[in-house]
């Protein structure tokens, strides 16, 4: 599904759902393209509502507390700044186009996330 609301949304739209750029978009001062970064991010928003109220159990379970939660928020935010979009972007758009930038992007995103994991449950956690 994912996988096909890409391929639409560059096929009638011309654009990349790379999340942080549509949500960015919509964050200083729109002049244009609001209409449809904000059904995106309300249908995005939307899905996991209707997949429960459709009877998809959604069972989520979180074992951090929110300072993490926010700490964790703010950093992936300054990193989609620097590496110029989010895994959305680079890892599902920008490797489907076979751009190298984002696969080396795709990659360090990965790189960090499993060194992050390893260091909070083996290093900080022991």
């Amino acid at each position: 599904m994912i996988g096909g609301a890409i391929a639409l949304l560059i096929l009638f739209n011309g654009r990349i759902a790379g999340i942080s750029g549509i949500l960015g978009g919509l964050l200083g001062l729109p002049e244009k393209d609001v209409a449809w970064r904000a059904a995106f991010l309300i249908g995005m928003m939307l899905a996991p509502v209707i997949a429960i109220g459709g009877g998809v159990g959604i069972d989520i379970e979180i074992q951090s507390g929110w300072g993490e939660i926010l700490t964790a928020g703010f950093l992936v935010g300054i990193g989609t700044r620097y590496a110029g979009g989010c895994t959305s972007g680079h890892g599902v758009c920008g490797i489907s186009r076979g751009s190298l930038r984002s696969v080396v992007a795709t990659l360090t995103f990965m790189a960090a996330g499993f060194a992050t994991v390893f260091v909070k449950l083996h290093l900080v956690a022991a």
